[in-house]
């Protein structure tokens, strides 16, 4: 009887549980059999492995072999784990040297020709790996993406003789050095391309500063999703921390595919307004994230929101308030972190062009009713700020850009020396102040308590959209550079509510 016991990782939304993996040869009929709440493709795996090995010209053990793969109440999926299991079985039979094993863990799928595939989900087990205090061996092709975890020895490896020679020290795996060169800087349209729309431009660097969700509203063509597109470049660079745990996201997510190069981008989503609720917050029988997890820490656009399934918007309502989604599935659990910025855009009229002065819009009040009571009165509490994107002379668009225009360094700058203000003072953007931290930094004086009161009255306005408002003005006040919220500020704040139910 033989006994070899290695490590590798499953996946469970963005965390990697170790799995202990441990295979048994004891003499009897010969039989292979893999336990511990393995899929179907995990299953299969015993087959790649047999061929894997045959191939390589290795002794395929002859007996009855037992895999177990602990915990065994932990769900196993994909090909993962067919090189820690074609290790194991020539480890027990002796054909590796075992006691090398423990210091490593083993991620990769097998060919049957020996050849190691790439797998998704790699940076989640690189982090763990680190803090485990182990080594990592993966396909050549994953090398990039776990090197982006600092203090982490990865070793990748083409083939499992590769693997073999490595363990039984004929030859070491190198050691993977990044490129650093091969990073790209992140790289985001410039605010300064957006002619006209001064009060919108402003709107959005209030947005930036606070980490706002921001409503636009305005005719085609206005400028409404450029204006969104250039949300990421006022944002500050992500950290090293805050860049890794938005990859880990992406790299579990076969549908968005990952790029070790832009892992420094702040992401940016926007989902056609066909989508469903499962593709918006995250689903399926074994939990994938949704578009407001892959947006995490970025920008998530919706363009055309009455477009979109109101049952689908009414998901939104939990996420933007706790900045995570929780997945209940019967079999598995899951919670993916969804801090996201939310951006929407909207005519203000089925046709689009209510208001214009050349008199095209015919659409009734009923139609107009109908048409904005798409987005319901509980998600557009929760938006920040509501602000109008009009039509403008055309004559702006000619010639050069007006002297001192801003640009997104010069926007950026302000925006930072904001959030400075607030991690200062208290230890987050201003966006996500509780209701105590609310009424501890965006006291108002007399005055401003008394325009808060005719607001109050006049707008019909909800305790949240209350609450919104002060975060909104405390933001203003930070990129003004002042101590306390003064009544401009706070005016600036109520003019960003608009669309308030109750409102004239």
């Amino acid at each position: 009887m033989a006994l070899c016991v290695l490590h590798s990782r499953a996946r469970v939304g963005i965390a990697a549980p170790l799995v202990t993996v441990e295979v048994h040869l004891a003499g009897g009929l010969p039989a292979l059999s893999i336990v511990g709440l393995p899929e179907l493709a995990v299953k299969e795996s015993k087959d790649r492995v047999r061929g894997a090995l045959l191939n390589g010209r290795f002794q395929f053990p002859l007996g009855r072999i037992t895999i177990n793969l602990a915990p065994a109440d932990l769900p196993k999926e994909g090909g993962r784990f067919d090189l820690a299991i074609a290790l194991g079985i020539l480890g027990a039979s002796g054909q590796v040297q075992a006691g090398r094993l423990g210091a490593c863990e083993f991620l990769g799928e097998l060919a049957l020709s020996g050849d190691l595939r790439p797998i998704a989900g790699v940076l989640p087990a690189a982090l763990a790996a680190r803090d485990a205090g182990r080594e990592l061996i993966l396909p050549t092709e994953n090398a990039a993406e776990a090197a982006l975890v600092s203090d982490l020895t990865v070793r990748p490896a083409p083939h499992l003789l590769a693997v073999c020679e490595h363990l039984n020290g004929v030859r070491s795996l190198p050691i993977y050095c990044p490129d650093q060169a091969a990073v790209c800087a992140p790289d985001y349209p410039d605010l300064a391309e957006v002619r006209g729309q001064e009060q919108a431009k402003r709107a959005l660097e209030v947005a930036a500063a606070g980490g706002h969700s921001l409503l636009l509203i305005g005719p085609p063509g206005t400028g409404k999703s450029m204006l969104a597109n250039r949300l990421p470049g006022l944002l500050p660079p992500l950290t090293e921390a805050e860049a890794l745990e938005t990859a880990a996201i992406r790299s579990i997510s076969e549908r968005a595919g990952f790029d070790p190069a832009t892992w420094l981008q702040r992401p940016f989503r926007s989902p056609h307004h066909t989508a469903s609720g499962v593709a918006l917050v995250g689903g399926g029988s074994n939990p994938r994230p949704g578009e407001i997890s892959l947006a995490h820490l970025g920008v998530l656009f919706l363009d055309e929101l009455p477009e979109f399934d109101r049952r689908v918007l009414e998901v939104l309502r939990e996420p933007l308030e706790s900045g995570r989604i929780h997945i209940s599935r019967a079999a598995q659990q899951a919670e993916f972190p969804a801090r996201f910025q939310l951006v929407a855009a909207m005519n203000p009229c089925p046709c689009g062009y209510l208001g214009d002065s050349g008199g095209r819009c015919h659409c009734t009040a009923d139609q107009v009713a109908r048409y904005r009571g798409r987005i319901s009165g509980p998600l557009l509490d929760r938006i920040d700020m509501h602000v109008e994107v009009p039509r403008f002379d055309l004559s702006v668009l000619d010639g050069p850009a007006p002297a001192g225009a801003s640009t997104s360094a010069t926007a950026r700058a302000r925006v930072a020396a904001a959030r400075a203000c607030q991690q200062a003072r208290a230890g987050k953007p201003n966006c996500a102040l509780h209701p105590r931290e609310v009424e501890r930094d965006c006291a108002l004086d007399d005055n401003g308590r008394r325009l808060m009161q005719q607001a109050l009255a006049r707008l019909a306005l909800s305790a949240r959209a209350y609450h919104r408002i002060l975060k909104v003005a405390r933001t203003i006040a930070d990129l003004a550079g002042a101590a306390a919220i003064a009544v401009p500020h706070l005016s600036e704040a109520i003019g960003y509510r608009r669309l308030d139910r109750g409102s004239a």
